[in-house]
């Protein structure tokens, strides 16, 4: 079965450009959990544009290991005013899943995976602190990587593809190149004994034909579209319609 990994940095956003505290991101969080999504991700980042280090521990408590918490993030980025760093919150609140993205302030979201062949030896040590805290370890990565042994290698568990070409290829109606490089990334990265994830810009119009293709599929992480597509349907009923698509 695939699992659902709610995403909820767009609820942070929306709080954090009026000030105070609402929306709230755990009552978000809790309301997709009772709607049955398997995870709740966040992405906290060293500006502090949306998740907080407070949001963090606060989503803990409430996930309580009633369901998987996933934290996304950058471990080469140094702690920054009221921001720990990666490998500190990971020590705090030992999320089951860890998730490691090459990206930095200039970025306005995610938009490339790590390169294993420069990246790895790097990687390789916070790889194994973070998983000294009891986290398994995911790396984005993207759907053309090479090496994807190195992965393993050093450690990982999962790798988490970016399907942000997939699904903007989905979008003009041509994206057999963009999905076939998808399913062939997946294949090569179990290959190698990782598990498979995948993320970015999946939504309720594209997630089917990706599950379809990589019926192994681990896990989906899906915030930006879900919450979107939440303004208008409410969080219960988008979260269980993409457990329907996952089959889940």
């Amino acid at each position: 079965m695939t699992l659902l990994s709610v995403n909820v940095n767009k609820i942070a956003v929306l709080r954090n450009s009026r000030g105070g505290d609402q929306p709230d991101v755990s009552t978000a969080a809790q309301a997709c959990i009772a709607a049955g999504a398997h995870g709740i991700t966040v992405h906290p980042r060293p500006d502090q544009r949306h998740i907080r280090p407070g949001d963090v521990t606060a989503i803990k408590a409430i996930l309580d290991g009633r369901v998987e918490f996933n934290i996304e993030g950058n471990a080469f980025a140094p702690p920054r005013g009221d921001y720990p760093g990666l490998l500190e919150l990971a020590r705090t609140a030992q999320p089951q899943q860890c998730t490691l993205v090459p990206d930095g302030d200039a970025q306005l979201t995610s938009d490339h995976g790590f390169d294993l062949r420069t990246d790895a030896p790097r990687l390789a040590p916070l790889v194994a602190e973070l998983k000294s805290h009891g986290c398994r370890v995911s790396l984005f990565v993207d759907a053309d990587v090479a090496d994807l042994e190195r992965a393993a290698q050093i450690g990982a568990d999962r790798v988490e593809i970016y399907t942000g070409p997939y699904a903007l290829a989905h979008a003009r109606g041509d994206y057999g190149r963009e999905l076939d490089a998808c399913v062939r990334c997946a294949q090569s990265a179990r290959a190698v004994g990782l598990g498979v994830n995948a993320g970015h810009d999946l939504s309720q119009s594209n997630l089917a034909t990706l599950k379809n293709a990589i019926p192994f599929l681990a896990e989906v992480s899906i915030g930006h579209a879900l919450i979107g597509e939440a303004l208008y349907a409410g969080l219960d009923a988008t979260v269980k319609a993409y457990l329907r698509l996952l089959g889940a």
